[in-house]
């Protein structure tokens, strides 16, 4: 079954001003899509998933990173969640299996101030990446022909270059990439990429 994968950041330093520049550093670290690139949609949160959202805006063009962090920094609070979507491009298969597609998959960044959702970030981290179900990486269903094998390295190498790109140059002080199901996500695709070597 295919399950939602994460990546967790937590920082020494997360108070109300310094929330979006985190935002930002991670953004620019992110591999745009070439087909839809820049962050597509903003939505601000107020206090909890449970209240409706005070903004949300769609950019169907995309626009840069500096761009969306400085339309939601015009309201900093620290019981605020900033949620911006942007996509990556990502091997697909067909409905046939049998092709491959290079295609935009969205990923969510969700930007928690210390004092939204009773303090969520706790567990989820001060910024949690979204990057939809593991299955983009781990390609369960697909047999290991050559073809497969390259795509589903590439999509992992994408994961683990961006993974890597925002420990170093984020400033985050912890990071976690996870999935919902019990098992290790690192495992997981440890396990697939020596299946496909």
């Amino acid at each position: 079954m295919p399950d939602p994968l994460y990546l967790s950041l937590w920082f020494s330093d997360f108070s109300g001003p310094e929330m979006l520049p985190h935002a930002f550093s991670i953004l620019q670290q992110f591999p745009f899509s070439e087909q839809r690139p820049g962050v597509t949609y903003i939505a601000l949160h107020p206090v909890s998933w449970n209240e409706p959202t005070v903004f949300e805006r769609r950019f169907p063009s995309g626009i840069d990173p500096g761009q969306a962090t400085l339309i939601a920094a015009e309201q900093i609070h620290e019981d605020y969640a900033y949620v911006f979507e942007a996509y990556w491009d990502l091997w697909t298969p067909d409905e046939s299996n049998t092709n491959w597609l290079l295609a935009p998959a969205v990923v969510k960044f969700i930007v928690q101030g210390e004092e939204f959702d009773e303090g969520a970030y706790q567990q989820t981290g001060h910024i949690q990446v979204d990057f939809g179900l593991d299955s983009y990486f781990l390609q369960p269903e697909s047999s290991l022909n050559e073809q497969t094998q390259a795509k589903i390295r590439d999509n992992i190498s994408k994961l683990v270059k961006f993974s890597t790109d925002v420990e170093k140059k984020s400033g985050a002080s912890s990071r976690l990439l996870w999935s919902e199901s019990e098992e290790n996500m690192a495992q997981k695709l440890i396990a697939r990429l020596q299946r496909v070597q």
